[in-house]
């Protein structure tokens, strides 16, 4: 590293160093910010959910492989330590940028069995039949994530080493884990739902503690398949017959052929510019970037930065926009494969504009009256990864809820999803995030159903700047907003803007959610006298953040100190 580049981390260390002394909760109790999972590096660096993936995709870097062959690892690496979200059994997004400026996404989202119909979670009246979108076998749609990630090792990979990639995953099942205190507290709170929702015995079962090994050994023979014999390692062949054979038993839907018909998708990633930066996000079926893009255009005019951080003045500007864009997000939003999406309405300044024309500074609008413009627990994981050579990925992957469906594969040793919840299961009826939906999301066969996730990568002056995403459901993409505006707007570092309180808010239902240590007492105050409902909750999103400055020489890596999460560099 250079001189400069030397002084500049110094710099990094020592602010962040201040700002964990010095920068207190409104409460005066605990500092707001904390370094304890911040890194600073130079050349290379990757932030996940867990110890044991940060350090396996770390392994592949050093190897000699480059972002995407990190990614993959990573993402078979959390199947195994990170099961509540970590998935083989799930899909995702990936937003790829390598070090020329060239942007792709790649879509692995899940997709509705070939026997899916509209009304298949109703009752003869028409209504809702309580948890059968979100528990068991029905629930689950037809898993992308070892397609998506066979087809992204085919493209990109440089180590050219599908079988390299894979193995650590298959020791870490074999050799087994020490679970967290957060793990072994998840997995007691489930098992209720563990014996309810599964027709044979698995690794989860019983009490658990903190530091007690994790052994999977279905898991492991399951990923060795998948290392033998790639993608037909898991959707024909053992793997597939066991899938089949744990949907007979539950009545699920999901059939071999299924299987052998899933292929995820390369398309043209979201692209928006606010305050001289770009932003690089997910097409649909994500939701994710044609949101983040509206918001960030329809803030761009107002001074962030004047208002002030969490100022009464800015939440209420962002709660308004929000509102606005969940409103279109409900109405115009799903499969592209299957509903036309206005992507480029939808995204264009003017039409931003038209939105917040009626914007009113001092009085909060009523969500019942804000409808489209005219024309997902929060169980999900993202990582992401800066390898040596300037290429970055973005990764969001996710079962859905905590565990997805908490059904797992006999034999297999893998959960599936409960994805299909995220179809609008039926018009105005709000799915297990609060989100409603309409026509645009409903239940058809082989479609995807829409999502919220939102991996995005940020450039500034061209440059690689932010590589940043984060689980939460549909506070996914208020999160991933709020935290390019602390970084842009607020001149944080990564690690600020990453551990800085959050606040939510989605049009319906019709109330602004909150940290308890987000919103000043007067801020509360302020937001009730315009207008606005407030809500204190638990934590709000687990973000992954890389900010790179210094013209590429500068890395900081934040991994949320929300959960178990991790960053490593070199």
């Amino acid at each position: 590293m250079s001189t400069k580049g030397q002084l500049y981390v110094g710099i990094i260390i020592i602010c962040t160093l201040i700002a964990t002394i010095g920068c207190k909760k409104s409460n005066g109790d605990q500092p707001l910010y904390d370094i304890t999972k911040t890194v600073v590096d130079d050349s290379a660096m990757v932030v996940t959910a867990h110890p044991e993936a940060t350090r396996i995709g770390l392994e592949i870097l050093k190897a000699g492989g480059n972002a995407v062959d990190a990614s993959i690892a990573v993402q078979m690496a959390l199947a195994v330590c990170y099961p509540v979200a970590g998935n083989i059994g799930g899909g995702g997004f990936m937003i790829y940028r390598d070090n020329m400026g060239n942007a792709y996404s790649l879509d692995y989202r899940e997709k509705a069995p070939s026997a899916a119909f509209p009304d298949m979670y109703l009752d003869s009246l028409k209504n809702p039949i309580d948890k059968l979108s979100t528990k068991g076998h029905l629930a689950a749609g037809v898993p992308g994530t070892v397609d998506g990630m066979y087809r992204a090792f085919q493209r990109f990979s440089k180590l050219k080493d599908w079988k390299r990639l894979i193995q650590p995953a298959i020791d870490l099942a074999e050799n087994g884990y020490k679970v967290t205190e957060r793990q072994a507290g998840a997995y007691n709170r489930y098992q209720d739902d563990f014996k309810k929702y599964n027709t044979q015995d698995h690794a989860f079962t019983g009490e658990w503690e903190k530091g007690q090994l994790l052994i999977q050994k279905n898991l492991a023979e399951t990923l060795k398949r998948i290392r033998d014999n790639g993608r037909d390692g898991f959707y024909t062949g053992k793997t597939a017959e066991l899938l089949v054979a744990e949907m007979n038993r539950g009545n699920g839907m999901i059939t071999l052929e299924d299987l052998q018909n899933y292929e995820s998708k390369w398309r043209d990633p979201i692209k928006t510019t606010y305050r001289g930066h770009t932003v690089i996000s997910m097409p649909p079926p994500s939701s994710g970037g044609i949101a983040l893009s509206q918001l960030l255009s329809m803030v761009e005019p107002y001074n962030l930065r004047q208002m002030g951080f969490q100022s009464p003045e800015s939440v209420h500007l962002i709660v308004e926009a929000e509102r606005r864009v969940y409103a279109d997000r409900a109405e115009y939003l799903g499969d592209p494969d299957f509903f036309s999406v206005p992507i480029d309405t939808l995204t264009s300044k003017y039409y931003t504009a038209s939105r917040m024309a009626d914007f009113n500074k001092e009085k909060a609008s009523v969500s019942d009256s804000t409808e489209a413009g005219v024309i997902e627990s929060e169980e999900t994981t993202h990582y992401s990864i800066l390898d040596p050579y300037g290429n970055a990925v973005s990764m969001t992957t996710t079962l859905n809820g905590g565990f997805g469906s908490t059904t797992i594969v006999g034999g297999g040793g893998f959960f599936l999803n409960n994805e299909m919840d995220d179809f609008s299961i039926k018009p105005g009826v709000p799915n297990m995030f609060g989100l409603v939906g309409a026509e645009a999301n409903k239940v058809e066969a082989g479609k995807r159903m829409l999502s919220s996730m939102t991996p995005s990568i940020v450039e500034k002056d061209g440059s690689l700047y932010i590589v940043v995403g984060t689980p939460g459901g549909s506070t996914i993409i208020t999160s991933v907003f709020q935290t390019i505006i602390n970084i842009i707007d607020y001149d944080m570092s990564a690690t600020e803007a990453v551990q800085a309180p959050r606040f939510h808010s989605q049009w319906l239902p019709d109330m602004i959610f909150h940290e308890d240590d987000a919103l000043s007492e007067e801020t509360r105050m302020a937001l009730s006298e315009m207008g606005h409902e407030l809500s204190q909750r638990g934590k709000i999103g687990k973000v992954e953040a890389i900010l790179v400055s210094e013209g590429g020489k500068v890395v900081e890596g934040a991994a949320d100190i929300r959960a178990d999460d991790d960053a490593k560099g070199f």
